[in-house]
C-alpha cells in the first residue's frame, strides 16, 4: 500500500515540477538524471497506471529540431529552385547546337522518285526509319546527354541506285564542346549497325560539319534538296597486312588490317594506345581480356576472294564482346565505348558472315559445373566444341543437330537419312548470293533459311548452283517452267510463295559445279551435273514463312514431345531480356514482330531489351540462336486486352530454330486441341511446356481482373513440384484442328510460379482472337 502511495505521489507531483527538473538539467553541466523523484526514468509507465506522460523537450533539443527544420527548408527551397531552373532557364528553341550530315548507303536501299517529296508517304516512312535509326546510335554513344534529337532532311540520288541521306543532328551546347569529327566517327563505326535495320553506309561518304541554327537547317527539306552536296569520293579498298605488334604475338592469327575495330588506322597509333587496354588485361577483370583485346586492336584479315568479295576484318562475336563489357566495360576509356557496343557485333550463326567465338566454351562449362551438358547431343557451344570431341564424333565429322550423332561429310545430302533427327537431308537445295556464303559449320544441319539468292546445291558435301543455260531462250513457255522450279522451291524451303525470280549472269568465278534440270517438266525433277558454258543461273525470292510448323522435328503435333524442350520443338518462343536479365517471354508472329505482354514494360526505366530466339538453355549458345534489339512497341486498342506488338530492330532469319506461329483464323471457327503454355524450370534456365486444359471464367475470377477479353484455363496435371514457372508474355498455344497447326491463343499478362500443396491457382491468358485485325493491320502498314 505504501509503494503504491509513493507511486503515485511521484506522478502527482511529476508534471509540476518538470519544468524546473529541465531547467536544472540545462544549466548544469553534469551527469545529474533528468527527473529526480524517481529512480525509475520517467519514460517507463507502470502496467497499473493509466496516465499518459510526454516528456517535454529542453532548450537545447529545440535548439536540434529548428536546425533539422531549417536543414530540409533548404533542401525543398534548392529543390524548387533547380525545377524552376529546369523549366524556365531551358534551352530556348533555336538554342542548340546544330549539325549537318550526309551519308550515301550502298547496300540495303535504293533511291526512288517518290523520296524526292517530303509530302508522300514513302518519304514519311523511309525518313522516320533513318531517323529513329540515328537517335538509336546517338542516344548510345558517348554524346548520350547533349543528344536532343535527329532530322531527316532529304534524300537524292539515281532511280534504282545508291540513297543519299541529308540529316541535321541537334545538340545541348551547354554540355560539353562536341566536336563534328567524333560525330563522324560514331556513325562510322556504325556502318553496318542494326540500327539502321543492317544498311550499309559507305564510310568514305560521311561527312558531318557545324551549321548555324538559323542557318540552313531551318528551311524545309524541299527547299535545299538540290544543292547538298552528295559525296562522290570512292572508298579505299581494305587491305591485309603482317600482323607487327609483339604484345599481341600470342594470338592465331598472323594478318590484320586497318582501320582496326576501335578506329586505329596505323600500327603506330596502336602503339600509343596499347598501355590503356594493357591495364584491363593486368587488372584480371576479364579472364578472356587477353584474347579479346588482341582480336579488337588487331582484327584477323580475310584477303578479297577471286569473287570480287573484298578484304574483311573478322570482329569477336556478340557474347565474347558482352562477357568483356560486363567484367571491363566500366574501366575502358569513353573514346572507346561506342566502337565497342556489342550491339553491332554478329551472332556466330549469321550467314555469309563469320565472327570469333569466345574461346573455351567447353572449359566455361565445366567451370560452371555444366560437365552433364557436354557430349549429349545438345549444342551449348557456338562452335559445336562441347559435342564435336566426343566419342561418338570422330575427327572430319559433323555433327547432327539434335542428337549425339556425328557422320562423315561426303553423307550430307546423299538421299539417306544418316542422323536420327534427318538434318542431314535438309535444305540440299537452297538460296544464297553465292557458295561461299554458305555456312561452313561442322553441323549436318544447314542453319538459317535465306529469303533470296541464287538456287544452290549441296550433293555428298560437294556444293554449287542450278545451271539454267537450257532454258534461257526466247521459248514460249521458259517462263512457266522457271515460275513452276521457283514456285516449289520456295514451297520446299517452307515459304508460302514466290515473289521474284529471274535469270543472271554467274559473276562467282570461283564455282566450279553446276547441275541442270534433266527434265524441268516432269513432276519429280532430276539434276545432272553439266559445264554450264554461259553461266545462266536462277535467282528466287521467296517470301511469307509458313507459320506453326516444327520442321526441326522427325514427327509432328504432339507426338513424341517431352516436357523438356528440345532445339526446334517451339522455334517462335522468344526470351525477352531487360539489360541482359530475363524478365519476360514473347511469340514470333512475324519475323521482325513479337506479341507479348503490356505488364513487360509497365513502370520500367529506359532500358536495353533484347529478344533472344532459338534457345532452349539461357545459359548456352546454339550455332542457331539469334538475338535481336528491341526498338518499338504498339499497344493492343481492343477493348479489355493488355498485349502488346513488340518491333525488332531487323528481322529474324527463319529456320527450323525460329520461325513464327500462326495466329487465329478469321472467318472459321476453329476446334482447338492439345493446349501448351511454355515455362522455364524455376532457376530459369531450360524451356519446358505445360499442358492446359481450359476452365470456367468463375474459377479465374477470385485470382484476377476479368474482362471481356479474357481466358481460363489450368494445368492438366499437377504443378506441385515447384519446378516450372511461366513468365509475363507466356504463350497459351494450342493444335488447330482444321490445318493441324500450333496456333497462338492467348498470352499471359502476369508471372505464374508453382503453387504449394492445396492452393493451386488457375491461369489467365488475354485472347489473341480479337487482335488479329490490329495485328496484322500494324505489320502491314510498317512495310
Amino acid at each position: 500500500m505504501d509503494n503504491n502511495n509513493k507511486r503515485k505521489g511521484s506522478w502527482d507531483s511529476k508534471t509540476s515540477k518538470l519544468t524546473e527538473c529541465f531547467r536544472m538539467s540545462v544549466s548544469s553541466v553534469s551527469t545529474r538524471p533528468y527527473f529526480t523523484r524517481s529512480s525509475t526514468p520517467s519514460s517507463i509507465l507502470s502496467s497499473d497506471s493509466d496516465i499518459r506522460f510526454t516528456r517535454k523537450l529542453g532548450d537545447h533539443y529545440r535548439c536540434g529540431c529548428c536546425i533539422l527544420a531549417a536543414f530540409l527548408v533548404f533542401i525543398l527551397v534548392g529543390t524548387l529552385a533547380l525545377y524552376a531552373g529546369y523549366t524556365y532557364l531551358s534551352l530556348e528553341p533555336g538554342g542548340e547546337q546544330v549539325f549537318r550530315g550526309v551519308f550515301r548507303v550502298v547496300q540495303g536501299d535504293k533511291y526512288s522518285s517518290g523520296l524526292s517529296d517530303p509530302s508522300t508517304e514513302l518519304f514519311k516512312r523511309v525518313s522516320r526509319d533513318y531517323r529513329e535509326g540515328l537517335n538509336l546510335i546517338y542516344r548510345r554513344s558517348s554524346f548520350r546527354y547533349p543528344f536532343l534529337k535527329s532530322e531527316v532532311l532529304a534524300f537524292d540520288g539515281d532511280e534504282n541506285s545508291d540513297l543519299t541521306v541529308h540529316f541535321n543532328l541537334f545538340f545541348d551546347p551547354r554540355r560539353y564542346e562536341i566536336p563534328a569529327e567524333e560525330l563522324r566517327n560514331i556513325l562510322a563505326r556504325q556502318s553496318q549497325s542494326v540500327y539502321l535495320a543492317n544498311r550499309t553506309i559507305d564510310v568514305e561518304s560521311i561527312l558531318i560539319y557545324e551549321v548555324s541554327p538559323s542557318g540552313p537547317s531551318s528551311q524545309s527539306p524541299s527547299t535545299h534538296s538540290t544543292t547538298l552536296a552528295t559525296p562522290t569520293t570512292t572508298p579505299t579498298p581494305r587491305t591485309c597486312s603482317p600482323l607487327q605488334l609483339s604484345y599481341c604475338s600470342g594470338v592465331q592469327h598472323n594478318t590484320t588490317s586497318y582501320p582496326n575495330i576501335v578506329g586505329h588506322r596505323s600500327l603506330q597509333e596502336v602503339i600509343d594506345d596499347v598501355i590503356a587496354f594493357r591495364e584491363l588485361v593486368d587488372a584480371e577483370c576479364y579472364r578472356l581480356a587477353y584474347q579479346f583485346v588482341c582480336h579488337v586492336l588487331q582484327p584477323p584479315c580475310e584477303p578479297p576472294s577471286v569473287s570480287g568479295r573484298p578484304a574483311t576484318v573478322v570482329r569477336p562475336c556478340r557474347d565474347f564482346c558482352l562477357d568483356f563489357w560486363s567484367g571491363c566495360g566500366a574501366r575502358l576509356p569513353l573514346r572507346f565505348q561506342d566502337a565497342l557496343d556489342c550491339s553491332r557485333f554478329l551472332e556466330y550463326s549469321t550467314i555469309g558472315e563469320a565472327c570469333i567465338p569466345k574461346p573455351g566454351c567447353k572449359e566455361s562449362l565445366k567451370l560452371r559445373d555444366l560437365t552433364s551438358r557436354l557430349c549429349d547431343g545438345v549444342p551449348d557451344c557456338a562452335d559445336l566444341s562441347d559435342e564435336l570431341t566426343c566419342r561418338y564424333c570422330r575427327p572430319g565429322h559433323i555433327l547432327c543437330a539434335n542428337s549425339p550423332t556425328c557422320i562423315p561429310a561426303h553423307k550430307r545430302c546423299n538421299g539417306h537419312f544418316d542422323c536420327p533427327d534427318h538434318s542431314d537431308e535438309k535444305a540440299c537445295l537452297a538460296l544464297s548470293p553465292s557458295v561461299a556464303g554458305l555456312p561452313a559449320l561442322p553441323s549436318a544441319h544447314p542453319g538459317h533459311t535465306r529469303t533470296s539468292g541464287h538456287v544452290v546445291f549441296n550433293e555428298k558435301g560437294s556444293l554449287g548452283k542450278l545451271c539454267v543455260d537450257n532454258l534461257n531462250t526466247s521459248g514460249v513457255n521458259n517462263s512457266a517452267v522457271l515460275r513452276n522450279v521457283a514456285t516449289s522451291l520456295c514451297r520446299t524451303l517452307l515459304f508460302q510463295s514466290v515473289e521474284e525470280f529471274r535469270v543472271e549472269t554467274d559473276k562467282e568465278e570461283d564455282v566450279s559445279n553446276y547441275v541442270q534440270m534433266e527434265d524441268p517438266t516432269a513432276d519429280q525433277i532430276s539434276f545432272v551435273q553439266v559445264p554450264c558454258p554461259e553461266k545462266s543461273v536462277l535467282h528466287v525470292t521467296c517470301k511469307d514463312a509458313e507459320c506453326g510448323i516444327q520442321p526441326a522435328r522427325v514427327t509432328s503435333g504432339v507426338e513424341g514431345l517431352a516436357k523438356m524442350a528440345a532445339l526446334g520443338d517451339w522455334p517462335w518462343h522468344a526470351a525477352l531480356l531487360k539489360d541482359g536479365v530475363h524478365v519476360c517471354d514473347a511469340t514470333v508472329v512475324h519475323p521482325q514482330w513479337l506479341l507479348t505482354s503490356a505488364s513487360c514494360f509497365q513502370g520500367q526505366q529506359k532500358a536495353e531489351w533484347v529478344a533472344r530466339l532459338g534457345s532452349v538453355r539461357l545459359t548456352s549458345t546454339t550455332p542457331w540462336q539469334q538475338e535481336r534489339h528491341v526498338v518499338g512497341m504498339t499497344k493492343s486498342p481492343v477493348e479489355g486486352s493488355t498485349v502488346v506488338l513488340v518491333k525488332l530492330d531487323s528481322p529474324l532469319l527463319v529456320s527450323d530454330f525460329v520461325r513464327p506461329i500462326c495466329l487465329p483464323h478469321h472467318s472459321t471457327q476453329p476446334v482447338y486441341t492439345n493446349c501448351h503454355t511454355l515455362g522455364w524450370t524455376r532457376n530459369r534456365e531450360v524451356l519446358q511446356r505445360v499442358e492446359l486444359l481450359e476452365s470456367r471464367m468463375d474459377q479465374c475470377a477470385n485470382v484476377s481482373i476479368m474482362s471481356v477479353n479474357s481466358l481460363c484455363a489450368d494445368s492438366v496435371y499437377s504443378m506441385e513440384d515447384c519446378s516450372e514457372e511461366e513468365l509475363a508474355g507466356s504463350p497459351m498455344i494450342c493444335v488447330n484442328g482444321l490445318d493441324h497447326r500450333w496456333t497462338l491463343v492467348g498470352v499471359t499478362n502476369w508471372r505464374i510460379a508453382c503453387a504449394a500443396a492445396g492452393s493451386q491457382r488457375p491461369r489467365v491468358y488475354d485472347k489473341t482472337a480479337p487482335n488479329v485485325d490490329w495485328i496484322l493491320t500494324s505489320i502491314k502498314e510498317d512495310h
